[in-house]
């Protein structure tokens, strides 16, 4: 009877959402490395991007590319879909 319940209840939790990731070990978002700034570019075409204008060189990075999880604040990073069309710009 104990096994039954033990089971019941284990899939009860399989039906609650998780929570945002917060606490020790979660960094807080960042714009250490300037990405509110650059909001504007969400949209544009990555070809039509001058890096050169920016303070930094940002780690592009397109769809289903491999990338470090290594999280450096002052890292600037924009994000393109299969169009090449910029989808974000954020420091991680």
């Amino acid at each position: 009877m104990r096994r039954g319940l033990a089971l019941a209840l284990l899939s009860l939790t399989a039906c609650v959402e998780p929570e945002a990731a917060t606490g020790p070990g979660v960094p807080p978002p960042s714009d250490a490395c300037g990405a509110s700034a650059l909001q504007t570019l969400v949209g544009k075409p990555l070809g039509s991007l001058d890096f050169r204008s920016l303070s930094r060189v940002p780690r592009q990075i397109g769809p289903d590319m491999a990338v470090t999880d290594d999280y450096r604040p002052d890292r600037l990073n924009i994000e393109y879909d299969a169009a090449n069309r910029v989808t974000k710009v954020a420091c991680y």
